[in-house]
């Protein structure tokens, strides 16, 4: 695995759960001090879910961090991509000391951000404080759905975590949507509206 860029002491921020029809989108940042060990760090879809648990402790215990939540009737209200952008801010100001630069995955920076920002086209996968961000992102949502899975059983969110799979369609199909699913996503929609999305 490649060594990725380490730039210590700025801020990388990265988000989980822009496409899943169902639950938060949670946008997390990370500051990695100067001698943080970032070998194994990589985006969080490349890694295995004990590789990303391991490498969310060691991330927690050896840097500054934060996590935001924006929850669906926020997504709803304002769309994915801002909400998504809101997260990101939320998480930013949310630290306890504001770094000088901050580094974005993706192509937008959020408007907040602009002065320190920098938007990086696949970040994840080539600066260590944007994967370590994308793996706390990652282990928050995913815990989180597991959590909510036990609100609503039928669904399956501890295995498909809200993403439009088969077996989430045939959940929707059975019993409609549950007040975490996300009304304005257009597969959603189309159930309120008494049509059958597949």
């Amino acid at each position: 695995m490649k060594s990725l860029e380490h730039i210590p002491g700025a801020a990388g921020l990265d988000e989980a759960g822009r496409g899943p029809l169902a639950g938060p989108v949670v946008a997390a940042v990370v500051v990695l001090p100067e001698k943080f060990d970032v070998r194994g760090l990589n985006d969080s879809k490349q890694l295995d879910l004990k590789t990303r648990l391991q490498l969310e402790e060691r991330i927690k215990g050896g840097s500054q961090w934060a996590i935001c939540f924006v929850e669906p009737d926020e997504i709803d209200r304002i769309n994915i991509l801002w909400a998504s952008m809101a997260a990101m801010e939320r998480a930013f100001f949310n630290l306890a000391e504001m770094p000088l630069r901050a580094f974005v995955d993706g192509n937008r920076v959020p408007k907040a951000l602009l002065g320190c920002g920098q938007a990086v086209v696949k970040g994840d996968g080539k600066m260590a404080c944007i994967a370590a961000a994308s793996i706390l992102a990652k282990t928050a949502r995913d815990r989180h759905m597991a959590v909510l899975a036990n609100t609503y059983p039928q669904y399956g969110f501890d295995r498909h975590f809200g993403y439009p799979t088969p077996d989430h369609f045939e959940a929707l199909q059975q019993h409609g949507p549950c007040p975490i699913h996300r009304r304005s996503f257009a597969p959603i929609a189309a159930f309120d509206q008494g049509i059958l999305a597949i």
